[in-house]
């Protein structure tokens, strides 16, 4: 059986989408991945559903179709994405309007449902991991609670034809695995194919960061044509193994060092990769070069899967006030520090300076904090003042005490930003596998 190749078209939400593009077009590709939900990224989806019950799916999720579509549809590359975020339906609906007006000929897509778990999550006093509290702790405060789908939920979605898979919270490399799986015919007990997919899901799902986008460091490690690197793909063969590579003239490097760095990003433990489908072991992970920006990678295995499935929480945690100002010349960094306690004193007293707060000089401290900040003189500085509070006019306040600095402070200041923003903070707990029923809807022009 000859292999089948897979795209990565996104890493994440905000990712560029000529690279894909470019895959969709001369990849010769079975099947293009859009890899774009994180943490946090499905509850601020939640929060745009609220205000708007036709929106909470990727802001980017048109343009990236009108970018694949036709290329795609000629091609019979199957797209596979969890754009759907918050809402998967209005995300399928949305593909089937971009298909309209790119006037193409047909489209079936297939919307992937069943991992929007709040109302169970609302019901039982589930404990948060790596915390004493339960998710009762978060009552009013919860916006949405996710269940990681695996490659299964995916899988009639795949059997029915669908052009275009679209789904909410689904486990990163599960959306590489389950073309895989619907391909080769590994089923849903063959431990080792599917730590095998897991692997290549987890390589690729980061898109660039695996072909030099995350890399570069001049002098150290150089990474030709940095602004047109290339997004990766896979070559798949049945028993699993693979070569990673990228699309000829692209940008980038791709070789053993830059698949070592993505294959060990995020993971905890080599030998026990927990995923919904899978355990996966990575502790006799092989890659080797075998040309240029191609690197073959085998000796993936795994045991039998999880009995629960990790959800993702979402909840509100306050807002962040921040104000920022310039000092340049002799002096700045005296400036600077004088700009700082005073505005240490004005938060006192507001009655705001027993909140979270950062206080720093960009460029000076704010990385490293005062040691390594006190071995040079700037010639500029930029004041940063960040607090975390509990109302919105608490997070304003902040911001108008910087830009008073521009009468009521050190001599020089310029360039004065603010913002508030709501904090969305993020939990886990884990749910039943029968808590949850994926399902799958069609849309068809």
């Amino acid at each position: 059986m000859k292999a089948f190749r897979i795209g990565s078209g996104a890493g994440y939400s905000g990712d560029r989408i000529d690279p894909a593009q470019d895959l969709a077009q001369r990849g010769a590709l079975d099947a293009l991945v859009f890899e774009c939900l994180a943490e946090r990224t499905i509850a601020l989806a939640q929060l745009r559903r609220s205000l708007d019950p036709q929106q909470g799916y990727d802001p980017l999720l048109q343009e990236r179709m009108r970018a694949v579509l036709p290329a795609c549809l000629r091609q019979g590359i199957t797209v596979i994405s969890n754009m759907g975020a918050a809402n998967p339906r209005a995300a399928g609906a949305a593909v089937l309007a971009v298909a309209r007006e790119l006037r193409l000929p047909r489209l079936r897509v297939a919307v992937v449902l069943g991992d929007d778990v709040l109302p169970w999550m609302q019901e039982h006093e589930a404990p948060l991991l790596d915390s004493e509290q339960t998710v009762r702790s978060l009552d009013g405060r919860l916006i949405s609670a996710n269940a990681y789908l695996g490659a299964e939920a995916l899988l009639p979605a795949l059997q029915s034809g669908a052009d275009v898979v679209i789904a909410g919270r689904i486990a990163d490399p599960a959306l590489f695995l389950a073309p895989l799986m619907h391909h080769f015919g590994w089923g849903a007990d063959n431990w080792q194919r599917l730590g095998q997919g897991v692997l290549v899901g987890h390589l690729l799902e980061c898109a660039a960061q695996v072909s030099g986008g995350y890399i570069a460091d001049p002098g150290y490690l150089d990474v030709p044509r940095l602004a047109e690197v290339g997004f990766p793909l896979a070559e798949v063969h049945a028993d699993g193994s693979a070569v990673i590579t990228k699309l000829e003239g692209s940008g980038g490097r791709l070789d053993r060092l830059t698949c070592t760095a993505q294959l060990l990003y995020e993971l905890e433990d080599p030998a026990r990769y927990l995923q919904p489908d899978v355990v996966a072991d990575f502790s006799g992970v092989r890659l080797r070069e075998v040309g240029a920006d191609r690197v073959r990678v085998e000796g993936a295995s795994g045991h039998p899967r999880p009995e629960q499935l990790k959800v993702t929480l979402g909840y509100r945690e306050g807002f962040i006030g921040e104000g920022q100002i310039s000092y340049a010349g002799a002096g700045a960094r005296a400036r600077g520090e004088l700009a700082l306690a005073v505005l240490r004193s004005r938060l006192h007293k507001r009655g705001l300076d027993a909140l979270d707060c950062r206080a720093e000089l960009i460029g000076v401290n704010a990385m490293h904090g005062p040691l390594l900040g006190a071995q040079f003189e700037p010639y500029e500085v930029r004041l940063r003042l960040a607090v975390r509070t509990t109302t919105r006019m608490q997070a304003e306040q902040v911001g108008q005490e910087v830009e008073a600095l521009y009468l009521n402070g050190p001599a020089g200041g310029g360039g004065v930003t603010q913002s508030v923003r709501e904090v969305i903070a993020a939990a886990s707990a884990l749910i039943p596998r029968d808590a949850v029923r994926p399902s799958c809807e069609i849309l068809e022009l």
